[in-house]
């Protein structure tokens, strides 16, 4: 009665056949047919060498080895039911889940203050955050390393799925005593003007200046830095301006003495995408966390 030789999905018929006291009754619970029911029961009797049930009138009455074996095991097919269903449901109330995301320093902050504040009836869910180089992504989702990653929109394969989260427009920000800051940005003013670049290279253009350039326009870059905190510390203390994504700018300028003007062209928004690998994208905990992320961008926006 080696348990190697038995297949499992036997004891789910013979907890049925148990439960049912029919074939028929059985074969109509389980969705198959009698043949396959009387099939999987022959086997039971095989592999048990014990009849299992014996046929009285209409019904199919368990022999003494079947009650004896049902009540050693049906605590343990429960438990084993129970654990599949955690596979097709979840409760966020009641489940402990850790989900880990892929976020670089912008994203941190612009994120997490009202992910934190929509999950703070779920006190069994944790949040990890960190920074992985963006090479890295898509192997770190397949191995389940990353549950979500969120970025901008980048070439993945297509074992990576992702969705649109928001669209975050470009801004111009200038300290609030900034003479620009009274008299208007011009196109002219801009580009007589010094420009911080925010970017994690070390040369190459901004996104703004693709744009401007098919303008036939060129910025002038004074400091070319890593993080948007770190450049608009420069701004409150230069002349110099910043383009960046208006979410975070108006985070900052909330603190600092900084003001937001419009770009005097129409740049190119940042659309920020949700990746996950397809793997793990029917897991309830995971299509429930999607849910969160989109239901509270919805009311943001």
């Amino acid at each position: 009665m080696a348990l190697n030789r038995l297949d499992l999905n036997l004891l789910h018929v013979f907890d049925t056949i148990y439960r049912e006291g029919s074939l028929t009754r059985a074969a109509k619970a389980l969705h198959l047919t009698q043949p396959a029911v009387s099939h999987s029961l022959s086997r039971l009797r095989d592999h048990f060498d014990d009849p299992l049930f014996t046929r009285q009138g209409n019904q199919m009455v368990p022999t003494p080895l079947a009650r004896r074996f049902l009540e050693s095991m049906r605590p343990g097919l429960t438990q084993i039911q129970s654990a599949v269903n955690q596979f097709h449901a979840f409760d966020p109330a009641s489940q402990r889940k850790t989900y880990s995301l892929g976020l670089r320093d912008i994203l941190e902050s612009t994120y997490l203050p009202q992910l934190m504040k929509r999950l703070a009836p779920y006190p069994e869910l944790e949040i990890t955050s960190q920074r992985i180089a963006r090479r890295d992504m898509e192997t770190q989702l397949a191995a389940g390393k990353l549950d979500f990653a969120v970025d901008v929109l980048l070439p993945v394969s297509s074992q990576t799925s992702h969705e649109l989260l928001r669209q975050d427009r470009l801004v111009v920000l200038a300290r609030k005593d900034h003479p620009l800051v009274a008299h208007g940005l011009s196109m002219e003013n801009y580009l007589e003007a010094k420009h911080v670049l925010v970017s994690s290279r070390t040369e190459g253009p901004g996104i703004e200046d693709f744009e401007l350039s098919r303008l036939g326009a060129h910025r002038n870059i004074r400091l070319r830095c890593q993080h948007y905190f770190a450049a608009c510390r420069v701004v409150e203390e230069t002349d110099l301006l910043l383009t960046m994504p208006e979410t975070y700018a108006r985070l900052i300028a909330e603190r600092s003495n900084i003001s937001i003007m419009d770009p005097p062209a129409d740049l190119p928004s940042i659309d920020v995408h949700l990746y996950w690998h397809k793997a793990y994208e029917k897991e309830p905990a995971l299509i429930w966390f999607r849910q969160q992320l989109r239901d509270y961008l919805d009311q943001d926006q």
